[in-house]
């Protein structure tokens, strides 16, 4: 087993594969590699355990560049590019600040755009509905809309209770709307125009 691929800091060396990785970095004007492939020779099929085990946690430590501080993609970051649909109008969106390792964008698709929006535009006008939640002083990953519809039907679901309808269904002969759905009890005049939801 090759024991001197990593060493934590504070020993002598680095190890052989920080090492190497030091003298890539600075012979190739500060690129860091984008693949690394790892011939191993010498290893019987009963030390493969061993190599995965200890020789591999070595390898990836190793190649941890710490110069960096890790973190999320800055908020607001799009991305429209390369992994988005080719013809079709779709876009990432990381809005939010979250911890680190934790940020997730939120995948938009555009079907239909009546205003004319850019790309920019709408984007912008995205990226500004993630500040406008009312439980939130930050940007919330998706746009505040949803948030909300979320949240109505969180507290519609409160009040309809299925087993009930299909019941009443049954004794109604039906009381499916003609779209099949089952309808929606109407909101008390009091609260149908506030964000009774919030």
């Amino acid at each position: 087993m090759m024991s001197s691929l990593f060493k934590p800091r504070g020993k002598k060396d680095d190890g052989l594969i920080r090492e190497s990785l030091i003298d890539f970095y600075s012979s190739s004007g500060n690129r860091k590699p984008e693949q690394i492939i790892i011939f191993r020779d010498g290893v019987s099929e009963s030390q493969f355990t061993q190599v995965i085990n200890i020789e591999l946690e070595q390898i990836i430590e190793a190649c941890k560049f710490r110069t960096e501080s890790p973190n999320n993609v800055p908020p607001g970051t799009v991305v429209d590019k390369e992994v988005c649909h080719p013809k079709n109008f779709d876009f990432y969106m990381c809005a939010h600040a979250g911890m680190i390792g934790t940020s997730r964008p939120t995948h938009y698709h555009v079907l239909h755009d009546e205003i004319g929006f850019s790309a920019d535009e709408l984007q912008e006008f995205v990226h500004s509905l993630s500040y406008v939640y009312q439980r939130s002083t930050t940007a919330i990953s998706v746009v505040a809309p949803i948030m909300y519809a979320h949240l109505a039907a969180a507290q519609v679901g409160a009040f309809v209770k299925f087993e009930d309808m299909s019941a009443a269904s049954s004794s109604q002969g039906g009381g499916h709307t003609s779209a099949g759905s089952i309808p929606v009890p109407e909101l008390h005049k009091n609260v149908r125009t506030s964000m009774f939801f919030c």
